[in-house]
């Protein structure tokens, strides 16, 4: 059965909703539960928060990904609360001082409502039947008209004085009141949720337990089938909150919403029985420990390295401390011991700069010891284990909480996978742990000389604990162990077991981009290449990926070359767009910051000996100025083969390119874009006059920008986008047109002639603007003729997927760059003028037409599947 055949009827499987009041990136218990859930067979849907003010789509591999924005109305409402209103806002508008207010007030109604409409769900087992939930339904349609009421009295009444903003900040014992974001996060989750009619929610933390719970009692009052687990990270009541708020509010909302889940779930047997005896539950909570895959240890070696992050050599007796930094992680004892221990390093893996880091770094200057402190990046949750091997000790060291002396810490299993005999402090279960495996030393917790013993006989005792990290305590320690009663729960609490697993779903996942929360899983158009590690030439390419060739590039060269691995690198701006398949994405604002540029410097210099620098655009951020050229001579001094690569109009010249083409896309380009483009084509020319670099481009009339360039072709899936249909033989063929953007593709200048062959019924016309990368495959596959551009003068990428669709293909090719690539494709040659000639002559002679199809896929086969890209790029990548 054919791909598209499969996504056409896909297999009904049960719906799961994992969600988590966080941005998902970092955590990754969240994000190993999805994957898990989604090997098993289940639908699942991984719900997080929004950073910005958009709602967020992505693939995480199978697992749809959703960040929502979350409004603080409620919260500003109960702030407001805590002011006096006037006489006159009392008798006008009953207390609204604002617009802000009013959307408090609805924020405030619309919880109110849902809670209510929750109640009906929770009153009995059929809960649209009966006396009690019809009276309540009645309750809640009388306040939503006072409320209609009440708005439109502050509408009628506009003139009127804002008030100062304010907020209680005691603590009253209702959390609604004592932390009202909590409220906020329903409702931004919850709408979210309910659309998605899941049968199995997960909520994740304390944080989202009221969402969890109001959620499914809603879908219950509609008559759906919705269970619900808590997933209690923590001992809630034991954690020392850094507010009193928090104190009041967090221990509340469990105790009002805990006994209505229909499971609990927890990270350590001694919290899931203290949390049974507190709240009184039927039954013990399940431990789920947040454990690393053991399926893909080692997968990473040689490519991740903390030793190599801290250009350190093997010899170098290497501390390493991954995780959270917060002071009661206790990491200030590990700082204050270093200074007893002059030949050792540490390594502190973390994700940014926080104040306890400052502080840590604070101390460590000091005490005389910054210069042997290293503070590494993090790694994806499947890189872990791999990036910490290279240590010799991994480090916890916990203050005397609750919550530490109740449970593993994650890092402890982390550690263990990779192969590190552990120092810990001598909270409780983490040191019976550590003495009864007898893989690592414990030291009293704050005490610098105990920490200080620990390491020095860890150091002399590493190897014969290695010895002891025994297969036993990693398959125990995997989450592929832990998970298995997570995914038998969820069965047990719905009734609703998956059809089929999906054990091919890829446990070391990365997150793509998706432009709507409909579409579907992008495939790895360009198969997989070879992940950087231990070749004789280790690639990297970046930071454009323009359409995602560089992935291609990647994905060709390792192909057909065996001694090359590559690492494709994407720099995310706020007009991305749908982005592609690579290895590293990175955040555009954080190249604006000195860490986020520092941390791009610590990727690449050790590790790469080729660099691809893709579109002139610099790969350290904005260290060195805003193209490539500031950062070549730190890429020279490390060593680091560099060749660039040309894609279009950072290179192309806009006013030559009016002079010889006289249907120009730059004569119809927005005002001022020219004159913006300008001075980088002239810059990025000079560049790659004077570099002396070997520069590539992607298509051939680029060679007339920069002559001493190679031509390294444009790189397609030919199999992704083969199909068998029959092209010309309807009496009314299907056209298709699809411009990214109109001035680029000239659609303005042929739109009329194919919309009047359209309502004459000469052609079925289909215009392709902003759909998914599977629709617009679908539609090309359905077409007869593709219509392509008429304002550059060479083909792109579209032309090349649909040829290797075996369409005909219609575009606009200048002679001079046809001439400059030395050979001639089969693309049906008209300008805006002849369009409707070239038409008539391939409807008259279809069976031509469908020759011109055939010849296509030779064609693209030829030139376009990797092979002769790879040729192009073999005289660069040499040791």
């Amino acid at each position: 059965m054919s791909t598209s055949a499969t996504r056409s009827k896909p297999v009904k499987r049960p719906k799961l909703a994992v969600i988590v009041a966080n941005g998902i990136t970092g955590d990754s218990r969240v994000q190993k539960t999805a994957l898990a859930a989604a090997r098993a067979g289940w639908d699942v849907t991984l719900i997080g928060r929004s950073t910005g003010k958009k709602r967020e789509h992505a693939w995480f591999g199978p697992v749809k990904v959703i960040r929502v924005p979350v409004a603080n109305h409620y919260s500003r409402r109960v702030a407001a609360k805590g002011k006096q209103a006037s006489t006159r806002s009392l008798v006008t508008q009953w207390g609204v001082s604002d617009n802000k207010a009013l959307e408090q007030l609805r924020a405030e109604h619309k919880a109110w409502v849902r809670e209510q409409s929750a109640r009906i769900g929770w009153s009995s087992g059929s809960p649209v039947a009966g006396v009690p939930a019809a009276g309540r339904k009645a309750w809640i349609r009388a306040r939503r008209s006072a409320h209609r009421i009440r708005v439109r009295a502050y509408r009628w009444e506009e003139g009127h004085k804002a008030r100062n903003k304010a907020k209680n900040a005691e603590a009253n014992g209702d959390w609604r009141h004592d932390w009202p974001g909590l409220v906020d996060l329903d409702l931004a989750f919850g709408p979210v949720i309910e659309e998605l009619e899941p049968d199995v929610i997960h909520a994740n933390d304390i944080t989202m337990i009221n969402t969890g719970a109001l959620a499914a009692a809603r879908l219950r009052a509609r008559g759906l089938k919705c269970a619900w687990l808590y997933d209690a990270h923590e001992y809630v009541a034991g954690v020392e909150w850094r507010l009193p708020a928090m104190d009041s509010a967090f221990p509340a909302v469990e105790r009002e919403f805990i006994g209505k889940a229909d499971a609990v779930v927890t990270v350590s047997p001694e919290i899931a029985e203290i949390i049974q005896a507190d709240h009184k539950l039927a039954t013990t909570p399940l431990v789920v420990r947040n454990t690393p895959i053991r399926g893909v240890v080692g997968e990473n070696t040689g490519r991740v390295s903390v030793r190599a992050a801290c250009e350190l050599g093997d010899d170098v007796p290497l501390l390493v401390y991954s995780g959270w930094i917060a002071s009661e992680r206790g990491l200030g004892t590990a700082v204050e011991g270093l200074a007893q221990l002059p030949d050792h390093h540490l390594a502190i893996v973390a994700g940014f700069k926080s104040d306890e880091l400052t502080r840590l770094l604070e101390q460590a200057e000091q005490l005389g010891v910054r210069d042997r402190i290293h503070v590494v990046p993090y790694v994806a949750q499947h890189e872990v284990a791999d990036y910490l091997s290279t240590a010799d000790l991994g480090l916890i060291c916990s203050k005397r909480t609750i919550n530490y002396e109740l449970s593993l810490p994650t890092k402890t299993a982390e550690y263990l996978h990779a192969g590190l005999p552990i120092v810990a402090s001598d909270v409780q279960t983490l040191s019976a742990y550590v003495r009864e495996h007898r893989v690592g030393e414990v030291f009293v917790s704050g005490d610098a000389d105990s920490f200080v013993a620990a390491v020095t006989r860890g150091i002399a005792d590493r190897d014969a604990m290695k010895e002891r990290i025994s297969d036993a305590i990693l398959t125990d320690l995997s989450w592929e162990h832990q998970c298995e009663g997570l995914m038998r729960l969820y069965s047990e609490i719905s009734g609703k077991t998956p059809p089929s697993p999906l054990p091919d779903a890829p446990w070391d996942a990365q997150e793509r981009p998706a432009s709507t929360d409909r579409e579907e899983p992008p495939a790895m158009l360009m198969g997989e290449w070879t992940p950087l590690g231990s070749t004789p030439i280790k690639l990297g390419l970046g930071p454009a990926n323009f359409a995602g060739q560089l992935a291609a590039f990647a994905s060709a060269v390792c192909r057909e070359r065996a001694d090359v691995s590559a690492e494709v690198v994407k720099h995310r701006t706020a007009s991305s767009g749908h982005e592609y398949p690579a290895d590293v994405y990175v955040d555009g604002r954080a190249l604006k910051k000195l860490d986020g540029q520092l941390e791009q410097v610590q990727r690449i210099v050790p590790r790469y000996t080729h660099l691809i620098a893709d579109a002139f655009r610099p790969v350290f951020g904005g260290l060195n100025g805003d193209s490539i050229e500031g950062d070549l001579p730190a890429l020279h001094k490390a060593g680091i083969k560099v060749a660039l690569l040309a894609h279009g109009s950072e290179v192309r010249h806009p006013l030559h390119h009016m002079a010889r083409n006289p249907f120009s896309l730059f004569h119809h380009a927005p005002e001022g874009y020219t004159e913006q483009l300008l001075p980088g084509a002239e810059r990025n020319r000079r560049i790659a006059e004077e570099s002396g670099l070997p520069v590539f481009v992607t298509t051939p009339d680029l060679l007339v920008d920069l002559p001493m360039a190679t031509w390294a072709p444009l790189v397609v899936d030919v199999d992704a986008w083969a199909c068998d249909q029959p092209v010309m033989e309807r009496k009314r063929p299907v056209v298709l047109h699809a411009p990214s953007a109109r001035w680029t593709k000239g659609t303005d200048r042929v739109l009329p002639l194919l919309e009047d062959l359209d309502r004459r019924k000469v052609i079925e016309l289909k215009l392709a603007e902003k759909v998914s990368w599977s629709r617009i495959r679908a539609m090309v596959q359905e077409a007869d003729l593709v219509i392509d551009q008429f304002a550059v003068g060479m083909y792109g990428t579209f032309a090349c997927e649909s040829m290797a669709a075996g369409k005909p293909v219609i575009a606009y090719l200048d002679d001079e760059s046809v001439a400059l690539s030395g050979v001639t494709p089969p693309i049906v040659n008209a300008s805006p003028d002849s369009l409707g000639q070239v038409l008539e002559q391939l409807l008259d002679d279809r069976h031509a037409a469908a020759r011109i199809g055939i010849d296509s896929v030779k064609y693209v086969r030829a030139h376009h599947d990797g092979t002769a890209t790879a040729a192009a790029l073999a005289s660069f990548l040499t040791v």
